[in-house]
């Protein structure tokens, strides 16, 4: 494995790994600023700003960003999360300084225009109504609100209509001034890729952005509750999570292999216990959802009103054994499965660039796999339980919509896990 990395005059990182074997790269400009990084008053300027990077600049109209790209056969595109923003491109190996020249002319020149403003708002617009058209998807921004209420990470990445549509032309300025900044900025690369050639391209294509710090983020803190929303649909959705170690939490590992044992997969209890054995719903696992400073670890199930009471008494009484009851089997085989999605992510450049770009701005550094491998393996079944005990120390957080009239209340879901022992 041969990663190198260079930091730019203005502290921007840049991070590459060569796959000599390929005849092809992923590029992206990384940004250590989400929809965590808004004021209220600026909900989804973060998301509007990635849309509005693709509509013109100085030297390119937005047909001339699309076409530069698609002329030499590449593809390009952007996304926004809680903590990060990524813009990127997927070029033969012999257009990366093309492909280079395009990401930094959309982040250090684009124009946003009023008119263009108002199209890509219209078109946000209709990505929201879109969301709020699918329940399993719209649960998790209910879910994630009601665990940080009244916080910038708790607000959903799109914002709302009426947000979106308040934001003008300044406040896009603003935001990029302000949080694309050299220091939180990662160019990473995986593929056919000269390291030294990135580094000069980038110096000089990136020299503008400012070298000084952004401002720091609000912290997240967990705090639980519940949103619930009967609707008529045939299946009700359901969100049941707790506080769970962020990025930087020295139980992080632990916390993702607890979620493999849980619900990870067709072997894991939740899905043998309630969908293989009892037949209780169609869809149900678990997940770990690490920010840099806070984290979630939570279930998610889709079943029929008729079934809900019995399906929430067995994802409890699973939940609540699993802080003395992990098995080495299945610990074993929770690890086999981190490491084969490791190992499948090398395979895959863009996975690679943007796995290389998390590690910098999460640790400072690109990680090295023999390091995460051994992280893994030393994870212990007793680390697992003493995980699972810290989570069920927290208020549950609760999220439903459908028929959902016999789903317990957070409040009663907790008073339940107490008697269960957890």
């Amino acid at each position: 494995m041969t990663i190198e990395v260079s930091r730019l005059a203005n502290g921007i990182t840049v991070v590459s790994h060569r796959m000599p074997q390929l005849e092809s790269v992923a590029l992206g400009v990384w940004v250590g600023a989400g929809a965590r990084s808004e004021a209220v008053h600026e909900h989804g300027v973060s998301h509007l700003l990635e849309h509005m990077a693709f509509k013109g600049t100085r030297r390119r109209s937005a047909r001339e960003i699309a076409e530069t790209i698609e002329a030499v056969g590449g593809e390009m595109n952007a996304e926004t999360s809680v903590d990060h923003t990524v813009y990127y491109v997927r070029v033969l190996k012999e257009d990366v300084l093309l492909g280079l020249d395009v990401l930094a002319d959309i982040l250090t020149d684009s124009l946003f225009d009023a008119e263009e403003l108002t199209r890509e708002q219209h078109v946000i617009a209709q990505e929201i109504g879109a969301a709020l058209d699918t329940p399993e998807d719209i649960v998790f921004d209910y879910f994630q609100e009601a665990a940080y209420p009244g916080q910038a990470i708790g607000r959903s990445i799109l914002g709302t209509p009426a947000s979106v549509k308040a934001l003008g032309p300044a406040d896009l300025t603003r935001f990029l001034g302000m949080h694309y900044r050299g220091p939180g900025m990662v160019v990473s690369a995986a593929g056919a890729i000269d390291h030294d050639g990135l580094v000069a391209a980038a110096e000089r294509s990136l020299a503008s952005v400012p070298a000084a710090s952004g401002p720091a983020e609000e912290p997240g803190t967990y705090r639980g509750g519940q949103w619930l929303k009967r609707k008529k649909l045939q299946e009700a959705q359901i969100l049941l999570g707790f506080e769970a170690p962020s990025f930087r939490h020295p139980r992080y590992h632990a916390a993702m292999l607890l979620s493999s044992v849980l619900g990870g997969g067709m072997a894991s209890r939740l899905f043998q216990e309630a969908r293989e054995k009892r037949g209780l719903c169609y869809s149900i696992y678990s997940f770990h959802w690490p920010f840099i400073d806070t984290g979630i670890f939570g279930i998610q199930a889709a079943t029929s009103e008729a079934d809900i009471e019995a399906l929430v008494q067995v994802i409890l009484s699973e939940t609540a054994r699993l802080g003395d009851s992990i098995m080495q089997a299945e610990l074993d085989r929770a690890k086999a499965q981190m490491r084969a999605g490791l190992l499948m992510a090398l395979e895959s450049p863009l996975a690679r660039a943007g796995q290389m770009a998390r590690h910098v701005l999460i640790h400072g550094r690109p990680l090295e796999l023999a390091e995460i491998v051994a992280a893994i393996d030393r994870v212990t079944p007793a680390e697992i339980g003493e995980a699972a005990e810290a989570m069920l120390k927290s208020p549950p957080t609760l999220a439903g919509i459908g028929p959902i009239r016999p789903l317990p209340g957070a409040a009663a879901i907790a008073d339940q896990l107490a008697r269960l022992g957890a």
